[in-house]
């Protein structure tokens, strides 16, 4: 074989291994598949947050996609699809039942805030004011039940079973009911809004998500609003084995930021509390 065609395989060769390494090198630090991720959220507040955060994680050299969902069941399908990298809509007990529920193997990656559920009524101003056998809407995600009946036993409306696991209560929990009021479970939660709008129910339970993305003001328009120091924290979710990634870490490191807590403290003036944990 000539000696110029010799040369020129091995040039070729060298060029080929050089690609290779490279490629696994890349593979190995996560750097490649690791500049980019996708995140799924609700709008309002999840992808109105990640769109501050989303220049901030660029400095770090990630690099965001955000997709947004109008339900609390897609995100999940489509994290477990892989369509996702993570998604932030959510809060531990609802997450919690989705596995149980879907089989699902997520794991939390942060905690970034807390949305309080607010009590919305057209015709009545107070909690008091509410009369015997009062129509009470709530969503039909039973993972919220405990949180509003909780919120309902300390404003002293309804008394739950003793012993009960508050955070798993339902319906049938309730022990005492003074004001026999009727608890309606047949709703979407994306659709209170609309319900409270139409002038439906006595009161209508809406997460404050859907209550600001309807235009609504939590701590204005509620008659009554669950405390801040509720345990249902809205959290970042992954599949298990990637909160560690680069990117992951980076992303809760920047909604953690005081940045991001005082861009959420200032636009939601309240109605949504954001936490380092």
């Amino acid at each position: 074989m000539k000696k110029w065609m010799i040369a020129l395989l091995t040039l070729t060769l060298t060029v080929v291994l050089a690609a290779c390494g490279a490629s696994e090198d890349q593979t190995e630090g996560g750097e490649a598949e690791n500049k980019k991720i996708v995140v799924g959220a609700s709008n309002v507040p999840h992808a109105e947050i990640l769109e501050e955060a989303k220049p901030l994680l660029a400095e770090k050299g990630f690099d965001m996609e955000i997709k947004t969902f109008n339900d609390y069941i897609v995100p999940n399908k489509a994290l477990d699809s892989k369509e996702l990298d993570a998604n932030y809509f959510q809060h531990i007990p609802y997450l919690e039942a989705q596995m149980a529920d879907n089989g699902y193997k997520f794991e939390v990656a942060g905690g970034i805030h807390i949305e309080p559920i607010g009590v919305y009524s057209k015709e009545h101003t107070t909690l008091d004011d509410l009369p015997k056998g009062a129509h009470i809407i709530m969503s039909s995600s039973v993972a919220d039940h405990g949180r509003i009946l909780t919120m309902l036993e300390k404003e002293g409306l309804i008394t739950l079973k003793e012993g009960v696991d508050k955070v798993k209560a339902t319906i049938d929990d309730i022990e005492e009911n003074p004001k026999e009021l009727k608890f309606d479970t047949e709703y979407e939660a994306a659709l209170l809004p609309q319900i409270f709008n139409n002038g439906e129910g006595d009161a209508v339970l809406i997460n404050s998500n859907y209550a600001i993305d309807a235009g609504l003001n939590p701590l204005k328009d509620s008659i009554a609003i669950e405390e801040s120091d509720s345990p249902y924290v809205n959290v970042i979710a992954v599949r298990e084995g990637d909160k560690d990634k680069p990117a992951i870490k980076a992303l809760v490191e920047v909604l953690h930021s005081k940045e991001i807590q005082d861009f959420i403290l200032e636009k939601y003036e309240g109605a949504v509390v954001p936490v380092k944990e």
